[in-house]
C-alpha cells in the first residue's frame, strides 16, 4: 500500500512588483557621486545600467550627466569583472582627466560576487607610477534597497573613506531644549573636549548632510547658513553640478561639488546635521559615523517642510552658531503663519495621499498634518521597517484618525488603495501621474523624478520659503480643481 507524501512549500509565494513606487540603489549613488567635485560616476556592471540611469537623471535635472561603466558582458558573469573594472578607470582617468571616480556596484557584480575593494587595492599597485584619482567605491545592488538608500550608502561610504579617524569618546543622544528629539551630542565640554582629541575642532564650520534634494534646496540650505555666519560642509552638493549655467563649451566634469578637502576636514566641525527620521532610525547615516568616530556633535532632524520641522531646524542653527535666527527668516516664517490661516478654508479636511522615497514622504506627512489635510495614505516602495514609527511620531499629536501606511508598495498597488480612499489629491512623484489623470484629481509634483514638468530641479521644499512654495501650489491646486468642475466657472475666490 502506497503511502501519499505531501510535500510542503518552504518559500512563500512570489508577488512580482508593477512599476515600482522607487528607484534602483545605483542610481542614487550615482547622484550623490555628482554633487563631489571633479568626480565622474562609475557603475560596476553592465552597460545598460549606466545608460537607463543617464536617462532618469538627465529627463529629471536637464543636465548632461556622464555615467562610465565597465561594461560587463556574459564572459564577465563568469570569469569576473576586475580586468574591465581596471580598464574603465583608465579610460576614465585618459578622457576625464577625474580628479575622483565613483565606483557603486550594480545586481550582476554583487551576485557574482566582484571583491571591488580588492580590484581597486591591485589596481593602485599596478598603476602606482602614475598620478591616480581618489578612488571610493560603494556596495549598491538594486535587489537590497532604493534609491535613496543608494545616496545615503554612498554619502555614508564617502565619509567612511575619506573623513580621518580620530580615537574619541563614542557621541550619547541627549535631548536639547528648542531642538526636540534626535539630537545627539558629545557628552562633553568644550574643554574636556580639547583635552581627549589631538586636533583643533573647526569651530567656524558646521556638516550639513540634507539627503536627496533638489539643486534649489541645497542653494537656499548655503544662504541660510551664510546668514548665520556658520558657513558649512555640505554633502553632497549638486546645486551647480546638476543645475548649473549655460557654458560656451561642454564641460566633461563641470564645475562645483563638495571639496575632496572639505570632506577630510568633516570630523574636525563643530556639529552635523543631517535631515531623515527613517534615515536616523536606521542607525546607518554619515552623520552617526562622524559622531562616533570623530565625536562631531550630531542633530538628527526631520526634513525641514512645515512650521515645526523648520522650528527645528533654525533652533539647531541657532544652538551651534550661537547667533539668534536673522529677521529675514522670522519674517518668513511671519509670513508662513500667515498663510495657513488664510489658506485654511481652502484645505481644511481635503483627502491626500502621499507617496514617494520615505523621509520626504514623513516631511511632508508632518506639513500636512499641520495645514489641515487628512492624509488618507502614506505610501513608499522602501522598506525600511521604520515608516509607520516616524509617521506616527511626526501626527500622533495632531491627527485624531491616523493615515494607512504601506512599505514596499508599488504604484499597481497604491492605485488599489486608492479606490476605496476617494482622494482629493496626490502628492509625489510624476510617475503617480496616471492614477491622477484616471481620478481626475490634482497631482502635486515634488521629489525625484519629474520627468513631465519643466523645472524640477529648480524646486524648492525645505525651510519657511519652500514650505510657502508648496502651500501655494497646493491651494492653487484645490482652486482650480474647483474652477474646471464648475459648470459655470468663477474669476473671484
Amino acid at each position: 500500500m502506497s503511502k501519499k507524501l505531501k510535500i510542503k512549500q518552504k518559500t512563500e509565494a512570489y508577488v512580482s512588483t508593477t512599476n515600482a513606487c522607487k528607484l534602483c540603489k545605483p542610481l542614487g549613488a550615482c547622484i550623490a557621486f555628482r554633487g563631489i567635485e571633479g568626480t565622474v560616476p562609475f557603475l560596476h556592471g553592465s552597460q545598460g545600467c549606466a545608460t537607463y540611469m543617464r536617462r532618469y537623471i538627465i529627463s529629471h535635472f536637464r543636465e548632461p550627466i556622464d555615467i562610465a561603466s565597465s561594461s560587463l558582458s556574459e564572459k564577465h558573469a563568469v570569469y569576473g569583472g576586475g580586468p574591465n573594472l581596471k580598464k574603465g578607470i583608465l579610460n576614465v582617468m585618459d578622457k576625464y582627466g577625474a580628479k575622483v571616480v565613483g565606483i557603486a556596484t550594480t545586481c550582476l557584480t554583487e551576485t557574482i560576487g566582484d571583491d571591488v575593494t580588492g580590484f581597486l587595492k591591485e589596481f593602485k599597485e599596478e598603476f602606482g607610477d602614475r598620478e591616480l584619482p581618489t578612488l571610493l567605491n560603494v556596495s549598491t545592488p538594486s535587489y537590497s534597497g532604493t534609491h535613496i538608500e543608494g545616496f545615503h550608502a554612498t554619502v555614508r561610504a564617502v565619509i567612511d573613506q575619506l573623513v580621518e579617524s580620530e580615537t574619541v569618546e563614542p557621541a550619547t543622544s541627549s535631548q536639547s531644549p528648542g531642538v526636540g528629539a534626535g539630537l545627539v551630542t558629545s557628552g562633553r565640554t568644550e574643554k574636556d573636549s580639547s583635552e581627549t582629541r589631538p586636533y583643533t575642532l573647526n569651530r567656524s564650520k558646521v556638516n550639513l548632510l540634507p539627503g536627496l534634494v533638489s539643486p534649489a534646496d541645497i542653494r537656499y540650505l548655503k544662504e541660510v547658513l551664510d546668514d548665520f555666519n556658520h558657513p558649512g560642509i555640505i554633502l553632497p552638493d549638486i546645486s551647480e553640478t546638476l543645475d548649473g549655467p549655460a557654458q560656451m563649451d561642454y564641460e566633461k566634469i563641470p564645475e562645483g561639488g563638495t571639496p575632496i578637502a572639505a570632506i577630510q576636514s568633516m570630523g574636525h566641525s563643530s556639529a552635523t546635521i543631517e535631515f531623515g527620521q527613517v534615515l536616523q532610525r536606521s542607525g546607518n547615516s554619515g552623520g552617526q559615523l562622524l559622531a562616533e568616530r570623530c565625536g562631531v556633535p550630531l542633530y538628527a532632524l526631520g526634513m525641514p517642510i512645515g512650521l515645526r520641522e523648520c522650528d527645528r531646524f533654525f533652533d539647531a542653527l541657532e544652538e551651534v552658531s550661537g547667533c539668534a535666527t536673522p529677521r529675514k527668516h522670522e519674517l518668513e516664517r511671519g509670513r508662513l503663519v500667515d498663510a495657513y490661516v488664510d489658506s485654511h478654508k481652502y484645505l481644511f479636511g481635503k483627502r491626500v495621499v502621499v507617496y514617494g522615497e520615505e523621509d520626504l514622504c514623513v516631511g511632508l506627512t508632518a506639513f500636512l498634518a499641520e495645514i489641515g489635510m487628512k492624509i488618507v495614505l502614506c505610501a513608499s516602495g522602501g522598506n525600511s521597517g521604520h515608516f509607520a514609527e516616524a509617521i506616527h511620531a511626526v501626527t500622533s499629536d495632531i491627527v485624531t484618525e491616523p493615515p494607512i501606511i504601506k512599505e514596499g508598495f508599488d504604484f499597481y498597488e497604491i492605485a488599489e488603495e486608492i479606490e476605496s480612499l476617494n482622494p482629493d489629491m496626490l502628492i509625489g512623484t510624476s510617475k503617480g501621474y496616471s492614477i491622477a489623470k484616471q481620478h481626475q484629481i490634482p497631482l502635486i509634483r515634488v521629489g525625484f523624478p519629474i520627468h513631465d514638468r519643466f523645472g524640477g530641479q529648480r524646486m524648492l521644499h525645505l525651510g519657511y520659503r519652500g514650505t510657502q512654495n508648496l502651500l501655494d501650489r497646493i491651494v492653487n491646486a484645490i482652486i482650480e480643481k474647483k474652477q474646471t468642475d464648475s459648470p459655470v466657472g468663477y474669476g473671484y475666490l
